[in-house]
């Protein structure tokens, strides 16, 4: 799908207090930007942020730092913080190619995969989020008891994300074909894109993965 591009975007995402602009000068620093040793929590894709503002408000405690590659999509998302009162959020427009090149080594105690790409052609699977290429650097840039949690609608991106997590070495937690339906649902934050599919009655999967 096309994205529609909004005019100003990247000027508006780079006037507001919640943007880093120049990701790759925190490398190692982000608990210092935050002006705190809290643990510091990713979402890749963050799309218009009502997932993660969500968490950064119930959660105070916690830093959050939301990716998306598109600034016509994170400009919605620095719309959503105009309101928001806490210090615990930043965000930043960058593929998730570079994490490397942003994240030190064990810097991060979670990341979140919402609703990715799935990326259907098979000569594109190693561009899918989940795929055994990214939890190479998942794996660096994460602490040692630091997790993934996906979600999706796409049974068949699970599907193959499972497979791809065992690939990986790593190990498969609280794994739902219906999210929803699941003791796993009390504590759920959905996204824009999960309250649209579940509205429609389709179901939802969600898996954590760990060392």
């Amino acid at each position: 799908m096309r994205l529609r591009n909004v005019p100003g975007a990247a000027d508006m995402i780079a006037a507001s207090p919640f943007s880093v602009n120049q990701p790759e000068e925190w490398k190692g620093k982000w608990r210092e930007l935050f002006g705190n040793d809290r643990p510091v929590h990713i979402e890749i894709g963050m799309g218009k942020g009502k997932f993660l503002l969500t968490l950064a408000e119930k959660n105070p405690e916690i830093n959050y730092i939301g990716i998306e590659k598109f600034s016509s999509v994170l400009v919605r998302a620095v719309e959503k913080t105009e309101e928001f009162e806490g210090n615990n959020l930043r965000l930043m427009r960058m593929d998730a190619e570079n994490l490397q090149d942003v994240f030190a080594e064990g810097e991060i105690d979670r990341i979140y995969l919402n609703f990715s790409d799935p990326w259907p052609k098979e000569r594109h699977a190693k561009r899918r989020l989940t795929s055994t290429r990214f939890y190479e650097r998942y794996d660096h840039i994460l602490a040692k008891d630091g997790q993934v949690i996906f979600k999706t609608d796409n049974r068949g991106l699970f599907d193959f994300s499972m497979e791809q997590t065992e690939e990986a070495g790593w190990k498969l937690l609280d794994c739902t074909f219906d999210l929803h339906h699941s003791e796993f649902a009390k504590d759920n934050v959905m996204t824009e894109y999960e309250t649209k599919f579940s509205e429609k009655g389709k179901p939802i999967c969600r898996f954590t993965a760990c060392r």
